[in-house]
């Protein structure tokens, strides 16, 4: 994941929280980009394709601002169907479109500057179930104007005889172009190899668990070709530690989910992601979901704080740098997501959802250390609305 400005290449520690304009919507994204190699706890029991066809559709709208102006809206539909082919095989297709406009700062969080764009995303992949597992193999294609995405990605879970516990691991690989409208560079490529390795446990009726690692290495062009003195190794590689606990309270029919993630990276940057999220369904099929984020990240060795003079122009970078970012999303700090979920079983086959986030930013918010100084605040803001339909 290409740290750009683009809508699908924005998160700085691949699944975290982002300075970025981009950073708490598009995590949606990020995350659904990787679902094909994750196995969460709800359903790593999966050991049978599914009896019945699903179509869903999300609409994202997602707006984020810093003091005085107004930055980046993103407006993303998404559409995904799964078709069971037999009792061993399910086809699924996700196809999403994001429009992006607004402005970008420069540097840091200053001059700002205009942009649209729009990304095209389609993935398809194939599942085969047996009693004791499954096994995925999938392709991706993405496109923008300046972008280019091709991937393929194989993933597989198998389940313990007495089915308490699950193992999964997967491999994905990119290869990209980069083609800047600014004609920075040109033909710019880059490859990028994904690993993921877990297991999830039934800890009883009440408990289950998941343990998550992963390893990311990368090698191509990873420069903002939009950003003023911008110049960053062309290798990268990052570990992450991913750790989830669900708890359900049978007396108040409710659940806690606890999930804590460890992020580092050859260029500097550690990253700590905290989330709680509480289920609790309510009469009529409805069911509320409130949860809460706490993130904080270190800065890349090779970021360059902002002039706390006020001074209208960049600081450059020393004159023995070899590497020098002014990107704000490779600095220090420390963010809150707010979120609340409201889901809605129509019947049977149809549920309904939306989902409403607030995401703050502040480099006084940086915990284990002091934040990166001299950078405005940021905000950010997302509406999703979902609606899925089960068929035969």
């Amino acid at each position: 994941m290409v740290v750009t400005k683009k809508i699908t290449h924005c998160t700085p520690t691949d699944g975290g929280e982002s300075a970025t304009s981009l950073g708490m919507g598009m995590g949606l994204m990020a995350a659904a980009m990787s679902l094909h190699i994750m196995v969460t706890p709800e359903v790593a029991m999966a050991d049978s394709a599914p009896e019945r066809g699903l179509v869903a559709f999300k609409y994202l709208d997602y707006l984020d601002r810093q003091p005085g102006s107004d930055r980046i809206r993103v407006k993303s539909p998404s559409l995904l169907v799964m078709k069971p082919l037999s009792n061993e095989w399910s086809l699924s297709s996700t196809y999403t479109t994001d429009t992006i406009s607004g402005a970008s700062p420069a540097y840091h969080t200053r001059a700002l500057r205009n942009m649209h764009d729009q990304r095209h995303m389609i993935e398809v992949s194939g599942t085969h179930y047996d009693a004791l597992g499954t096994q995925t193999y999938g392709g991706s294609f993405s496109k923008e104007a300046d972008y280019l995405s091709k991937g393929v990605f194989y993933a597989f879970t198998k389940l313990s005889e007495d089915k308490n516990t699950t193992w999964n691991a997967g491999v994905s690989t990119n290869s990209d172009q980069i083609n800047p409208t600014n004609h920075i560079v040109a033909n710019e490529t880059k490859q990028t190899l994904d690993f993921i390795f877990g297991v999830t446990q039934v800890m009883g009726v009440r408990d289950i668990a998941q343990v998550q690692v992963g390893h990311f290495y990368g090698q191509g062009y990873f420069s903002d070709p939009y950003k003023v003195f911008d110049l960053r190794p062309k290798t990268r590689t990052h570990n992450t530690l991913l750790g989830k606990w669900n708890h359900h309270f049978e007396s108040r029919q409710t659940t806690l989910k606890m999930s804590y993630r460890y992020y580092d990276d050859n260029w500097g940057m550690q990253s700590h992601t905290l989330n709680l999220e509480y289920v609790k369904p309510y009469a009529n099929q409805w069911t509320i979901r409130p949860y809460f984020r706490l993130y904080t990240q270190s800065a890349a060795r090779f970021f360059v704080n902002s002039d706390g003079s006020g001074s209208p122009f960049p600081p450059s970078p020393s004159l023995d740098a070899v590497y020098y970012t002014e990107d704000q999303r490779m600095s220090a700090f420390g963010a809150h997501t707010y979120g609340l979920k409201v889901s809605k079983l129509i019947n049977q086959e149809t549920t309904v959802d939306l989902k409403v986030e607030q995401y703050q930013q502040r480099a006084g918010w940086r915990l284990f250390g002091e934040g990166s100084p001299g950078l405005d605040p940021f905000a950010a803001k997302s509406i999703q609305f979902g609606i899925s339909h089960l068929f035969d």
